[in-house]
């Protein structure tokens, strides 16, 4: 998972309101219950000692953010006054969160999002196609493409002395309006760097769409005929193929990383390794597996390399004043400052992980913790 969209928020100093909320309003007394659970997390971050100004600026954005269908949530970050970062959750947070800290409490946020994958979908028939392509980040792209093509696109029954004429045309038709569907597919999966292109729809303009696109999107295309633009048209069998698709590449990403950290063998296992690798800006991807009850705590100093399992550690590095933070918010600053990257492990993916984090490493050289047994 790459993380810079976190970079806001530690450019900035805190102390730093954290809100997960239920924001589901699906029921005919939902916005009074989001009232309600707002009001508890307020109070709560009065009791922590937040400002109002702050906690003011989240209000804003509770109150006054665009409801969507079905079960959803909030995740809300402010400091000194103004929200520096609010997303949508896909669903409600497991519970509502409200705290006041040094850091901002993202891991609830970043173990939600999970693996994000950018991807492109184009719905195709022979006059033209929709497309719709997905950032990593959830920022969404449309694309309609009317075919410049529109004469004889239906191939003529047999006989005449001008069923081949015809019957030539029509191909061609298709094959120029694919050809166009293809260089917009292509075009919105370079924006968005798709890991994932669905080429949907009509069989025969899937096919040449498929063929149209460059070399180093078929390998990351999936075809199938499910789908129409007609009016009506039940889009089940295509979102699920591409729902389905997206989680397969999610998991060719974690399993890609495990692997990786498997085969470092006796580095990179267990907090004191992270930290360590963290001070020396040595980690490439560290794992950690979800645990919302996770409590522990690490100590910091203001320059994003500067964390330690004990403060004396800090002292040693001229950190004339230490913090002591929750760990994960600690570990997470260290990541976006040193453009690191994350997978968030079930506990049942990584069971045998040592204090439940490790790291793939950048470099091993003689003086990483662990090598040759040290």
């Amino acid at each position: 998972m790459e993380l810079s969209f976190l970079r806001p928020l530690y450019n900035r100093p805190g102390p730093w309101c954290s809100v997960y909320l239920d924001a589901s309003r699906d029921t005919h007394d939902s916005r009074p219950q989001v009232d309600l659970r707002w009001r508890a997390l307020k109070g709560q971050l009065l009791e922590q000692g937040a400002d109002m100004p702050t906690i003011n600026a989240v209000e804003r954005v509770v109150r006054g953010h665009d409801p969507m269908p079905g079960d959803y949530g909030l995740a809300v970050f402010a400091t000194n006054g103004r929200v520096v970062l609010s997303e949508y959750l896909s669903a409600p947070p497991l519970k509502d969160l409200a705290s006041w800290s040094s850091l901002p409490h993202t891991m609830p946020l970043v173990a939600q999002r999970g693996e994000q994958i950018a991807w492109v979908r184009v719905l195709a028939d022979r006059t033209g196609a929709d497309a719709i392509a997905v950032s990593a980040g959830g920022v969404p792209r449309k694309a309609h493409v009317k075919g410049r093509e529109s004469y004889q696109l239906r191939r003529v029954r047999p006989g005449g002395w001008a069923q081949s004429r015809y019957q030539r045309a029509a191909m061609e038709a298709w094959h120029h309006n694919a050809g166009d569907a293809a260089a917009a597919t292509a075009e919105l999966a370079e924006k968005v760097g798709a890991d994932v292109v669905v080429v949907a729809g009509d069989i025969r303009a899937t096919g040449m769409i498929a063929a149209q696109l460059p070399e180093r999107l078929q390998e990351k295309m999936v075809r199938t005929d499910a789908g129409s633009r007609t009016g009506g048209a039940d889009p089940w069998a295509m979102d699920d193929l591409t729902v389905q698709t997206i989680a397969e590449v999610a998991d060719q990403r974690v399993n890609a990383a495990l692997d990786r950290f498997g085969v470092q063998e006796d580095v990179g296992a267990g907090l004191d390794a992270v930290v360590s690798a963290l001070q020396r800006n040595q980690v490439d991807t560290m794992l950690i597996v979800d645990d919302p009850s996770a409590n522990g705590q690490l100590w910091i100093g203001p320059g994003p390399t500067e964390i330690a399992t004990d403060p004396q550690q800090l002292a040693a590095m001229s950190v004339a004043d230490p913090q002591r933070v929750r760990a994960d918010a600690a570990l997470l600053r260290a990541l976006v400052g040193t453009e690191a990257e994350l997978t968030v492990l079930a506990p049942e993916e990584a069971p045998e992980l040592t204090d439940g984090v490790g790291a793939v490493l950048r470099f091993v050289d003689a003086s990483t913790p662990g090598r040759g047994g040290s």
